[in-house]
């Protein structure tokens, strides 16, 4: 056996080691980048996506650009990862993270081209990482939460360059008299904003300026009768999880009617059944039954009889928001019923919406509903993206009460300081940091390309400006001039860049430590490729990424 191979795989396995399969996961990682950078920054374009059923999807928000591509590899997968963790844990910034980690790949690819250790280059990263939070939290603003325009300068700016842009002025406004209704002052004295309080709905038809917050609910249903009212200025609410009709048997029965008379008397019994449950209603002064489940036909003419608005199949979420709207119980049993499980609230019902809307009269109730309209469904979907993501880091501003000059301000900026600290560094560790360095600068390079600038001019004057002192300064993407940014309303968290500086060095770092590839199948994802794998090692067969293809 001496000299002789040891065959320890299937015949259908394929193994890519070394170069070959850095080079692989780095092309994999940095073809997703390349997916998302043009739609970076306010002058972004944007990816239609069709999936398999033929429904389309029109958005430049990165995190769903990814969700929605089919991809199958598995390095590609841990990218997206790096997108869907940014929008978890700050809302937005998923297209910055997703393209700093395919440059950090490429950087790390030029080193390991010339000689240096992976590990190192690992080892660098994590210094540069570590070091520019701190940078970026040097750098960042005390914002006070009352402090309106400058809330609303972070919803804007997440909001430039998307659908929700034309209309941002007024969406913003919105936003922050909706945060401000579900914030509450912590003992420690900050100010937590409870985000679950805040509902969002669609409706088609109109224009997006006609958007509106309605400080309570909206349910999308119509009374189970016509003939029931449809106005309380103040009502008491029942919000009930139980079915008002007749109860069934427990198991299988079966009746047996000899005559029409006992016919008749199985019938009186139902209704008095019905009766009762309507009189539980009525003694416990409920005006509004807002029931989960269904409601029989008997029930209903005895409820409209008694002047009360019944509303049968209300959706679980709304009946739990409107929970909190009305300070109100979710009443399981009517047997256990009572005035004390009621909410308040003033009802009125929009016919041409086709909507009641449910605002709370009681102190301790709070929700607010934020009503996005647009022409088309294709508009209010990526309307309503855009307003999310402004939504989620408007609420971090608030509660985390940092922010940091956008337009690739900060990112030039942390890139200088990393550059005078990678000197103080010793070993190959040092040109990592360059490249870090170097990495963060594709945001404003990016954005500049994006707006049809020159990116290298463009850098070359962000790095002049801010060697002199000027920290603020950024690209205003819609003049072309650069300008201090904090002064010009463009607005980032620091949250979210933090975090996308944290996620974007963990991915490069993940995919850089992987040195072999074993696969129980072929690691090609071009079938109709004659050379199986294709490429050094079986790398190459991984170019067309799968259902990334058509995407490129």
């Amino acid at each position: 056996m001496q000299g002789q191979p040891m065959v320890i795989m299937g015949d259908d396995a394929q193994r890519v080691k070394d170069k070959d399969a850095q080079e692989h996961n780095i092309s994999a990682a940095r073809a997703v980048s390349d997916a998302v950078r043009s739609t970076l920054g306010p002058k972004g374009m944007d990816k239609m996506l069709v999936d398999d059923m033929g429904d389309v999807t029109i958005t430049n928000d990165g995190v769903t650009i990814l969700e929605k591509m089919d991809i199958d590899n598995p390095t590609a997968e841990m990218i997206v990862e790096v997108a869907e963790t940014q929008e978890d844990e700050a809302g937005d910034g998923t297209t910055t993270a997703v393209a700093i980690a395919g440059e950090l790949l490429k950087n790390a690819e030029d080193l390991l081209e010339q000689d240096i250790h992976p590990t190192a280059v690992i080892k660098g990263y994590n210094l540069a990482s570590e070091r520019a939070r701190q940078f970026v939290d040097a750098e960042a603003v005390e914002v006070d939460p009352d402090d309106e325009e400058l809330v609303r300068s972070v919803a804007e700016t997440s909001m430039t360059g998307k659908s929700a842009e034309i209309d941002k002025e007024q969406l913003s406004g919105l936003l922050y008299e909706a945060l401000r209704a579900v914030s509450v002052d912590a003992d420690d004295g900050s100010t937590v904003v409870d985000v679950a309080n805040i509902n969002i709905e669609t409706q088609t038809g109109r224009a997006v300026s006609e958007s509106e917050l309605l400080k309570g609910a909206t349910v999308s249903k119509d009374p189970v009768l016509d003939s029931m009212p449809t106005e309380f200025d103040d009502a008491d609410v029942l919000l009930l999880n139980e079915a008002v009709e007749v109860e069934e048997a427990s198991a299988d029965t079966s009746v047996s009617i000899d005559s029409p008379d006992q016919l008749q008397s199985f019938l009186d019994q139902e209704e008095e059944q019905l009766k009762e449950k309507v009189e539980q209603i009525k003694a416990s002064g409920a005006d509004v039954v807002l029931c989960q489940k269904g409601i029989d036909d008997m029930a209903q003419h005895y409820l409209a009889k008694e002047g009360i608005l019944a509303v049968r199949r209300v959706k679980k979420s709304d009946i739990e928001f409107l929970k909190e709207v009305l300070g109100a119980a979710i009443v399981t049993d009517l047997d256990s019923l009572s005035a004390a499980d009621l909410g308040r609230g003033s009802i009125r019902r929009d016919v041409e919406d086709e909507l009641f809307y449910i605002e709370g009269l009681d102190e301790t109730a709070h929700g607010v509903t934020l009503i996005l309209r647009g022409s088309t469904d294709h508009v209010v979907d990526e309307l309503e993206r855009g307003v999310t993501d402004a939504l989620d880091v408007a609420a971090q501003t608030i509660s985390d009460g940092r922010v940091l000059p956008g337009g690739g301000a900060i990112e030039v900026e942390v890139a200088d300081q990393l550059r005078n600290y990678a000197d103080s560094v010793s070993g190959r560790e040092q040109l990592a940091i360059e490249a870090f360095a170097d990495s963060l600068e594709l945001v404003p390079r990016v954005l500049a390309e994006n707006a049809g600038l020159d990116p290298i001019d463009t850098l070359v004057d962000l790095r002049s400006a801010h060697e002199s002192g000027n920290n603020r300064t950024g690209l205003n993407v819609l003049s072309g001039d650069l300008e201090n940014s904090l002064d010009a309303g463009v607005v980032e968290t620091a949250h979210a860049k933090e975090q996308a500086i944290s996620s974007a060095t963990e991915a490069a770092n993940l995919v850089l430590k992987i040195d072999d590839i074993i696969s129980a199948g072929d690691l090609s994802t071009d079938k109709g490729d004659e050379g199986g794998a294709g490429g050094p090692g079986g790398a190459g067969g991984m170019g067309g990424m799968g259902g990334m293809g058509g995407m490129m």
